[in-house]
């Protein structure tokens, strides 16, 4: 098994930071000291093996019981909405973490953990891209930034065309997620196949054991989530089943993504006529990401810290177990620069900014 080291995608126009700043040594710095002074490694260490195990004893318990024991309707929703909840959380804690290097020492495991995107119904190479260099990349730059792109649907940029519909977006985008994760499984993945592109991005093809490996996932997530079923049940009530899954999978995930870059308080930017983006890497960052609800520890369990957003985005070979304990250094750094660190310290106050956000997109003025 081969570990997927993709180089940065082609771009029509490159985007390029300043030279990095002082702000980012001083990260550098301080995060080092905290991993020194506690004499902890930077990866998950056995607290990620404990969690993963049970949240994906959670998903298959979840889905045995639906598929095998639910006896009636109501039955079948809570056994679905668990279902929803325990996937997102394979995402969350372990295929999260695997995929940027931070579940284990081993490369392995790290591999391994990130393929866990693959048997829920992604593909751990296309995300690879997509994710950790597009978005991580270049945080909230329209046009590259691939997670602001849900348009004609969604309007999350200013630079992005406005439809009249969009006024209501704030309004009917809770119901439009349970199209999200379809999407995403069954349509995405071959499209940038094919087209070599993620959005307008180029990204080499998967050869070997990666393209291998796309097509298995893809069997193995269809088998699951719908021959199964369709031996058990009838047509019609597994698709409503699967309809009701994708919707609180799609709610969870997106909700946690917009919430930690689609706020008011973050910076959404352009690519610029000369390619050259205003801010060095670390403040862009710190522009563009927002914390939010840091202090429940029910959420940063679930979430696998990323409430933790910033920390995350700075930092994102550090396994998600650390994130608590590295904001306040984060924050004290940040101060001491006289740098914003954006926090939204309750659930409701992020959904809230978020929800202004989506109302401003959709206005006529915010273009």
């Amino acid at each position: 098994m081969t570990d997927a080291n993709p180089k940065e995608p082609n771009r029509s126009q490159p985007v390029k930071f300043p030279p990095h700043s002082p702000l980012r040594e001083r990260l550098n710095q301080a995060v080092e000291s905290y991993f020194k002074r506690d004499r902890k490694n930077k990866t998950g260490g056995i607290r990620i093996w404990i969690k993963s195990c049970a949240i994906i004893a959670w998903a298959a318990t979840s889905w045995i019981a639906l598929v095998f024991f639910a006896a009636n309707w109501w039955q079948a929703l809570l056994l679905g909405a668990s279902l929803g909840l325990a996937v997102a959380g394979i995402g969350f804690n372990v295929q999260h973490d695997g995929g940027h290097g931070a579940f284990s020492r081993r490369k392995l495991f790290n591999r391994f953990s990130a393929l866990m995107l693959d048997l829920v119904g992604g593909s751990s190479y296309m995300w690879n891209f997509k994710h950790n260099i597009m978005h991580h990349q270049y945080t909230n730059v329209d046009g590259v930034d691939d997670d602001l792109v849900a348009w004609p649907f969604l309007r999350l940029a200013p630079g992005q065309k406005r439809l009249w519909f969009h006024r209501f977006q704030w309004l009917y985008i809770w119901p439009l997620y349970v199209f999200f994760p379809p999407k995403w499984q069954w349509f995405d993945d071959f499209r940038t196949l094919v087209k070599g592109r993620i959005g307008a991005q180029r990204i080499p093809r998967p050869k070997g054991w990666n393209l291998t490996w796309l097509f298995v996932g893809k069997l193995l997530f269809f088998t699951w989530a719908l021959i199964v079923p369709f031996i058990m049940h009838p047509f019609w009530h597994v698709l409503g089943i699967y309809a009701f899954v994708a919707l609180v999978l799609g709610i969870t995930l997106g909700t946690v993504f917009l919430l930690a870059h689609c706020v008011e308080e973050a910076d959404i930017q352009p690519v610029p006529a000369a390619g050259r983006l205003p801010q060095s890497w670390a403040e862009h960052q710190l522009a563009t990401t927002a914390n939010f609800s840091p202090r429940n520890p029910i959420l940063t369990w679930y979430l696998g810290g990323l409430n933790y957003q910033v920390e995350h985005h700075l930092f994102p070979r550090v396994s998600h177990v650390h994130y608590k304990r590295l904001a306040p250094v984060v924050r004290q750094v940040c101060a001491d620069e006289g740098v914003p660190h954006i926090t939204n310290p309750s659930l409701y106050r992020a959904l809230r900014s978020h929800i202004r956000f989506l109302r401003r997109m959709g206005r006529r003025e915010a273009a």
